[in-house]
């Protein structure tokens, strides 16, 4: 009997989606460039099971049933190249080739186009919930070839998370590179969410004084309400473990954050398609920014830069802090659909928000109980512009705006630095506020550089220019693009 389909690629991601399929009754066949990792799994992993080896690409291919499924889950970039250019001479037409990594979506339309005229079809899948998710149920987002989806749709829905109603966390994105691109914007999110909570870690620590326990306690509390996540109930878990000397651990931690580029993709992807991804791009600043250790400690004796105690009613605070950081988290997923929308919009891929949303609901990083509400707010609006528009989602925004700004105001006044926050609150006052003072820059722009401009007393489309100094001339650069 031959294999349902190959995974190439055992570092633990590989290793546990193998193990996944193979209690779900599939018939996985292993293979990784080197031979010692495939005996390793074999032999402890996957001893006992039906997980059968490939020492090459050929034996790989020659176990597999037709149409053949391989899946590649190695690192992003050249190596996945390299392991397509090895394959194609191998296979028949109608085989599937499946990227499981963290690619860059411009790299997945690239091998789509360029597989399907070697009759190859492929797929880029999004794969979300880190190690355990592997193992256990992920969110798992295809897109590429629609040809492939009916041949992997099966393997991939069984292994998948699976929400309170027994959804499948995995559903067919789009064409090209729509899976990955969905990816993107999921670790985009996570970068937002992640960075939130550790502001509202430290306006806890540093702004109210409050000891490790106290603050697992709110996070504890906290995951009871709205806030409900993945992320919150790690943080409550992280804030209460002590080291060896019974010391919180996370404070032995040198803060420097790293990152793997999603984040940064996320935020390019907005300029290039001008989108104010404001709380997410900070959230990589911020990264960028820890990274800076040394010279921050300089900084900070320069400046003799302290924080200030907040002053006041503790739990009031807490709070209000919790208002805030929910309704900053709408924010942030509200721009990473907004930006999923004109990428959608821009490719022709037709996306699901409210799929999307559902995808998220288990198994990744990101899933919170209110992915929830986001289904049903496009459930109900498939073309809802903006998610604080929801009634529901609207209703929060309308009802924490006093303790947001309470939180901001103050972690200004003290020194705590709040980045995502603050862009979070900041965006959603340009974004409600109808007329805003762009009229003036775009004056700016036509004085220095006759770069003309449209008047609101006119037709939109007609452009002007204005010799503002008597000596610019009468002649425009070019029109700008609104």
């Amino acid at each position: 009997m031959k294999g349902d389909i190959g995974v190439i690629g055992l570092a633990v991601m590989g290793q546990n989606l193998i193990l996944n399929m193979n209690d779900h009754g599939y018939k996985v066949v292993a293979h990784n460039r080197t031979a010692e990792k495939v005996d390793e799994f074999l032999q402890g992993p996957a001893k006992g099971t039906n997980i059968v080896g490939a020492y090459s690409l050929q034996e790989l291919v020659d176990k597999l049933e037709s149409p053949r499924k391989i899946m590649l889950m190695v690192r992003a970039g050249d190596v996945v190249d390299s392991f397509i250019d090895k394959l194609v001479p191998l296979l028949d037409k109608g085989d599937i080739i499946i990227d499981g990594g963290n690619t860059n979506f411009p790299d997945t339309n690239r091998r789509v186009a360029a597989l399907k005229e070697k009759g190859i079809h492929f797929i880029g899948s999004g794969v979300s919930g880190g190690e355990e998710g592997a193992r256990f149920g992920p969110s798992i987002m295809p897109g590429g070839s629609p040809e492939a989806w009916p041949f992997v749709k099966p393997i991939f829905q069984a292994i998948s998370a699976k929400t309170e109603n027994d959804e499948p966390c995995c559903d067919w994105v789009g064409n090209d590179g729509a899976g990955h691109f969905v990816k993107m914007v999921h670790n985009g999110i996570e970068y937002g969410d992640m960075q939130l909570i550790t502001e509202a870690y430290q306006f806890m620590k540093d702004g109210l004084g409050m000891t490790h326990d106290e603050m697992q306690s709110v996070f504890i509390e906290w995951n009871k309400t709205e806030l409900n996540s993945y992320l919150v109930e790690i943080t409550s878990d992280i804030l209460g473990y002590k080291d060896t000397d019974g010391e919180p651990l996370v404070e032995k931690i040198l803060d420097t954050a790293g990152q793997k580029g999603t984040g940064k993709w996320t935020g390019i992807n907005a300029l290039d398609m001008g989108i104010p991804l404001t709380l997410i791009t900070e959230s990589v600043f911020a990264r960028c920014l820890s990274s800076l250790k040394d010279q921050r400690v300089e900084a900070e004796e320069l400046f003799g830069k302290k924080e200030s105690i907040v002053e006041g009613d503790k739990q009031v605070w807490i709070e209000a802090l919790r208002q805030a950081l929910l309704a900053s988290k709408i924010i942030s997923y509200a721009q990473g659909f907004m930006l999923m929308r004109e990428a959608s919009n821009e490719n022709g891929w037709d996306l699901n928000y409210g799929n999307v949303a559902l995808m998220w609901r288990g198994g990744c990083i990101i899933r919170s109980a209110f992915l929830s509400n986001i289904r049903d707010a496009y459930d109900i609006d498939s073309e809802l512009s903006f998610l604080g528009s929801d009634s529901y989602f609207k209703g929060i925004l309308e009802n924490s705006m006093s303790a947001w700004r309470k939180v901001a105001a103050k972690s200004m006044e003290v020194g705590i630095p709040m980045p995502s926050m603050t862009s979070a609150l900041t965006f959603l006052d340009g974004y409600t506020t109808a007329r805003l003072p762009a009229n003036l820059l775009q004056a700016q722009r036509d004085y220095f550089g006759a770069h003309t401009y449209e008047r609101v007393d006119k037709p939109k489309g007609e452009f002007f220019h204005t010799n503002w100094t008597g000596k610019g001339g009468d002649v425009s650069s070019t029109t700008y693009n609104s």
